[in-house]
């Protein structure tokens, strides 16, 4: 007897291979749709059909001849879309880095080295014929360095009759070692309490204009050393260049040997030749000098002079009845 094929139980069959299949491929996506669809129900049609919640088109599968055609089931779910792998980004290729151009080191620019500051040019003497016109005052001056004549008579004579009076000595008569009348006479100003004063008539008594600066300045300083040894009294600023010769140059000289004031004379007793010779007499040497006289006059005798001594009473009377005080050159000029 022919066995026969049970439909349902084949239908049963083949469903359940589906529904496996479709479980397999769901979890091998790893996608499931919203869920299942409604259970299958089984109908008097031989057909059985599964409708999937996607929109996908339906897959049909054609049974073999003979057999039942069965729908296909639902549609899987949609596939995953894989996330897109990152895509790493490139860093730019860096530029190379520029190095900067070395600049050359500035050099400091040396400052200038200050030069010393030249100490001040003294002022060139000033060379001095009179005082001031204005006050009734005369101003005795003594020249000493060659004769000696009555120099110790006419100093001490000044200091008797209280009368001023400025004294040229050079050096030469100071250090004499043939006399001690210059060192005499500087004893009597020192102990003249100011009545009497010095000043500088150089060493040796040269024409200072045949001489260079230096050798003025020699003179000049060598005759202070000498004078100070034997007086207290300092001859700055008076000097008087020896025959009253001089010069830009030697003023210029003078003053860099610290004397402001080169002192000449305007009135004089040419006393220089004895009577004998031609000379003048104490009386007219003393008329000359009381006649040209007038305020601020220097008037010029040496202590070694002929009739000196003897004219100088009446020179000093005679200027007093005129109203003509004698004075120090100190006394006239004020330095």
């Amino acid at each position: 007897m022919k066995s026969r094929v049970d439909p349902a139980a084949v239908l049963s069959g083949i469903l359940a291979i589906i529904l496996v299949a479709l479980l397999a491929g769901g979890l091998a996506t790893g996608a499931f749709g919203p869920g299942p669809g409604p259970a299958p129900s089984a109908g008097p049609s031989p057909t059985r059909a599964m409708h999937s919640p996607a929109p996908s088109p339906t897959r049909s599968a054609t049974p073999a001849t003979g057999a039942p055609t069965v729908s296909p089931g639902p549609s899987p779910g949609p596939t995953a879309t894989a996330a897109p792998t990152p895509t790493a980004t490139v860093a730019p290729t860096a530029s190379p880095t520029r190095r900067p151009t070395p600049r050359p080191t500035p050099k400091p620019t040396p400052r200038p080295t200050a030069s010393p500051t030249p100490a001040p040019t003294a002022a060139a003497s000033r060379a001095v014929t009179h005082g001031s016109r204005s006050r009734p005052r005369v101003a005795l001056t003594f020249d000493m360095g060659g004769r000696v004549g009555d120099a110790e008579a006419i100093v001490a004579w000044l200091v008797d009759h209280d009368v001023p009076a400025t004294i040229f000595m050079t050096g030469a008569m100071a250090e004499s070692t043939a006399t001690d009348a210059g060192r005499d006479v500087l004893a009597t100003v020192d102990a003249s309490g100011g009545l009497l004063e010095i000043g500088n008539h150089t060493y040796s008594h040269p024409h200072l204009k045949t001489k260079t600066d230096a050798q003025v300045r020699d003179e000049i300083e060598r005759a202070e050393t000498a004078l100070g040894r034997y007086c207290a009294d300092d001859p700055h600023p008076y000097f008087r260049p020896p025959y009253g010769e001089y010069n830009a140059r030697v003023l210029a000289a003078i003053g860099a040997a610290g004397y402001t004031r080169t002192v000449l004379w305007d009135d004089t007793t040419n006393d220089y030749d004895p009577v004998s010779a031609g000379g003048p007499t104490a009386a007219e040497l003393a008329e000359r000098i009381v006649g040209r006289a007038r305020n601020g006059s220097i008037v010029l005798m040496h202590l070694g002079g002929y009739e000196d001594l003897e004219a100088l009473p009446a020179i000093v009377d005679g200027l007093r009845a005129r109203g003509l005080e004698p004075v120090s050159l100190r006394m006239l000029l004020g330095v």
